[in-house]
């Protein structure tokens, strides 16, 4: 009996005496780390530094104690009372305690994970925040130049792509050697099937922004077709879709990729583009987009119009009735510039019902998404979507891109110093189901 209990002791002491053990670098902190921030923290993405190996993350300890203790950093500006996301990368409780205690111990390192550290690198050195390499990089033929005058540029490239076959893509990837300079980016690809439709006889550059914006009417003759539709804002990551779901990628066609390249005070050069990766299971179901309120369907319906005075604080609301067959949402992205204060968008049923669509409380331009729903959400026919959007323009914003502030509008040209109210969905048909399914997302 004696035995027995010395053996009891033992193993408490030995529990306590694990769980005291500080966490380390490679088995317990690496993982999260890898997982929540460095999607941003990596070459060529917006965030400031890498946060790739251990030497990076050790050396600014104290800082991310500092940030992910008081929740600032990973960002996440959805409420998640309101809705849930997939994709949300905010930190639990327990990673919070994991890296404070990490740190408060002195950063141990344990013992290194190499094959971790060295896949990372490799997916980094292909250029790509996805958990795989790409299967299809298509970038612009040379480098833009941006000029550091402190303009604004809208500028277009044509991208063309001829393939083998088509392919069934599983994700979408924008690309860009320095995003610090994007305010964002749109893509539309169009199949050009017609084999005498030369894809090379074509200017390859435009800037809308400048003289030679009318050169952007050579490429009417390949968008008789889209096939899909897609971007990138600050902060979003990457596009997939999921188990089942996707798009074809068509065999022969041209990538228009639209780049909003915010003002600069040094020349630069930007060499953006896709990644896409496929899969060889069959595409059962069609990922489709729709665009509401401002460059989009509706936009004239915003009310009141989205005119935002000077020194004022301002609501406005728009109202889209769903007239096609149910769907199930996919995606809800929102979008708005500097001066957005608060975004809420919600659909309602005959009956009364609402249903959360997505709801940012405190706006942050920096920190965008594509905000991924666990299960899909029906959006039946004839139910209404509503945007509700709040617009600070204020001396107190420090977001204000005036000073003082002055009347801002939304343009046809977006430009960032003006104000857009968007909600891009992504969804597929609704089918019997689709109310019991919880996505597997790629």
């Amino acid at each position: 009996m004696l035995f027995r209990k010395g053996l009891v002791l033992v193993f408490l002491l030995l529990c306590d005496w694990c769980a005291g053990q500080a966490p380390e670098f490679y088995k317990d902190v690496q993982p999260i780390i890898h997982a929540n921030c460095v999607p941003c923290h990596r070459a060529g993405e917006a965030a400031p530094f890498p946060l790739v190996t251990f030497e990076d993350v050790t050396k600014r300890s104290k800082f991310i104690k500092q940030v992910v203790s008081s929740r600032y950093m990973p960002p996440w500006k959805a409420d998640n009372h309101y809705n849930s996301f997939a994709n949300d990368r905010s930190l639990s409780e327990k990673d919070i305690k994991a890296i404070v205690e990490w740190i408060d111990a002195g950063t141990p390192k344990g013992k290194a994970n190499a094959k971790a550290e060295q896949e990372l690198q490799a997916r980094l050195d292909a250029g790509t925040a996805y958990k795989r390499k790409p299967d299809l990089k298509l970038s612009m033929k040379e480098a833009f130049t941006l000029k550091g005058d402190a303009k604004e540029r809208f500028v277009m490239f044509k991208i063309p792509f001829e393939m083998a076959q088509e392919a069934n893509v599983e994700a979408i990837e924008f690309t860009s050697n320095n995003k610090k300079l994007i305010h964002h980016a749109n893509f539309a690809i169009h199949p050009v099937p017609d084999a005498s439709v030369d894809l090379h006889n074509t200017v390859n550059v435009v800037d809308l922004s400048g003289a030679e914006g009318d050169k952007y009417y050579e490429w009417v003759k390949y968008k008789k077709e889209m096939t899909y539709y897609g971007g990138w804002i600050p902060g979003t990551t990457v596009e997939a879709y999921p188990e089942d779901m996707g798009w074809i990628m068509p065999k022969r066609g041209v990538v228009l990729l639209t780049v909003h390249f915010g003002p600069s005070s040094l020349d630069a050069e930007s060499i953006d583009g896709l990644n896409v990766f496929f899969k060889k299971t069959p595409i059962k179901r069609k990922v489709k987009v729709i665009s509401l309120g401002s460059g989009g369907i509706g936009e004239k319906e915003i009310t009141p119009p989205l005119m935002i005075f000077a020194n004022e604080v301002n609501s406005f609301k728009l109202r889209i009735a769903n007239n096609q067959p149910d769907i199930s949402l996919l995606y809800a992205w929102p979008h708005m510039h500097y001066l957005g204060k608060e975004f809420k968008a919600y659909a309602t049923q005959a009956a009364g019902d609402t249903i959360p669509l997505v709801h940012v409380p405190a706006w942050d331009f920096r920190w965008q998404e594509i905000y991924k729903y666990k299960k899909p959400v029906l959006l039946p026919k004839g139910a209404v979507v509503t945007v509700e959007a709040t617009y600070d323009n204020t001396a107190s914003n420090p977001a204000n891109p005036h000073n003082p502030p002055q009347l801002v509008l939304s343009t046809g040209n977006m430009r960032s110093d003006q104000e857009m109210m968007t909600l891009i969905l992504m969804y597929v048909d609704r089918e019997p189901g689709d109310d019991a399914l919880v996505f597997k997302w790629n």
